[in-house]
């Protein structure tokens, strides 16, 4: 009798387990479906035709006498099925208009430098803040993480007067030189590095190898996912950006696309829902690559997978 009822209860609990899992699946899945939603309506909407996107949401966009968006007294029609499918969009951004994919290829070429010279600038002072410990060293960590937790905004005008200082207005320069030397992946891999066994850096330096050697053979191997992650939290990051465009670079022939969609008017708005899906692909395929990397980057523990 006592097995019996112990078997009863032991099921009776996988039951609920089962029925706490499900449920949590589902939160889970509407949660993320709810997510989706904005770049469904985006990519959906890039193939309406122009007239009836202005017809659902002209009115957003209209403006008053006096500039001021005027009071929305309409219920805006949300659609995700087109009722005519064209591609009239695509055709205009990638074939009939170059000024878009001229803002595009700025976007490749403000951020590439940024992501890779920033990893290269974070992997050495990572591996130093790692190997070299001190007072000295540890107040210079603490002002990273001092300068991290400080939004972009705050350090805009800073970055200005320097830029302006050295003659990097309208350069891209005024764009690199912040980016490379951002703090963020710096205090990212150097508590990556830090969870590395000592014993195992020691063992390769008993063995004859140079700083050089335990970098470049060991440190770098482990710290692969979370390079990998970093770097596509450095790529969406400044993907995205838009301040610091608008600020550095007086050129509008110099601004990235993401620039171009904080200034989408009436005229624009079925051309803006097919720029935005195409800016959507680079950074959709970077996580694409990069998610197993990024995984291995979290289950990662010090050298030891877990």
């Amino acid at each position: 009798m006592a097995d019996n009822r112990f078997i009863k209860k032991m099921r009776r609990r996988k039951r609920n387990k089962e029925r706490r899992l499900k449920l949590l699946s589902c939160i889970l899945m509407l949660t993320a479906f709810l997510f989706l939603i904005p770049i469904i309506f985006t990519v959906c909407n890039s193939f309406m035709t122009e007239q009836e996107i202005s017809a659902n949401y002209g009115m957003i966009f209209e403006t008053g006498e006096s500039g001021a968006k005027p009071y929305i007294s309409e219920t805006v029609n949300l659609k995700f099925i087109p009722d005519k499918v064209t591609l009239e969009q695509y055709k205009t951004v990638l074939l009939k208009s170059p000024d878009y994919l001229l803002k595009f290829w700025n976007s490749v070429i403000l951020v590439v430098p940024i992501v890779v010279f920033q990893l290269l600038v974070a992997l050495f002072a990572a591996y130093g803040f790692t190997r070299y410990r001190g007072r000295i060293r540890e107040i210079i960590f603490f002002a990273y993480i001092i300068l991290m937790l400080m939004p972009y905004q705050v350090t805009l005008v800073p970055n200005f007067l320097v830029s302006k200082w050295l003659n990097l207005i309208d350069t891209n320069w005024a764009i690199w030189l912040p980016g490379i030397f951002s703090p963020f992946a710096v205090f990212l891999l150097t508590k990556y590095m830090r969870r590395i066994p000592y014993g195992i850096l020691e063992a390769a330096k008993v063995d004859g190898a140079g700083e050089f050697q335990i970098f470049r053979h060991i440190c770098v191997p482990l710290c692969k996912g979370a390079l990998t992650s970093v770097a596509i939290l450095i790529f969406i990051d400044y993907w995205n950006m838009v301040e610091q465009p608008l600020i550095l670079l007086a050129d509008s022939d110099m601004h990235p696309l993401s620039v171009f969609l904080s200034k989408i008017n009436t005229g624009e708005i079925a051309l803006a829902f097919a720029v935005a899906s195409i800016y959507l692909v680079p950074t959709l395929l970077v996580y694409l690559y990069g998610e197993d990397y990024l995984v291995e980057g979290i289950a990662y523990q010090g050298g030891i997978k877990g």
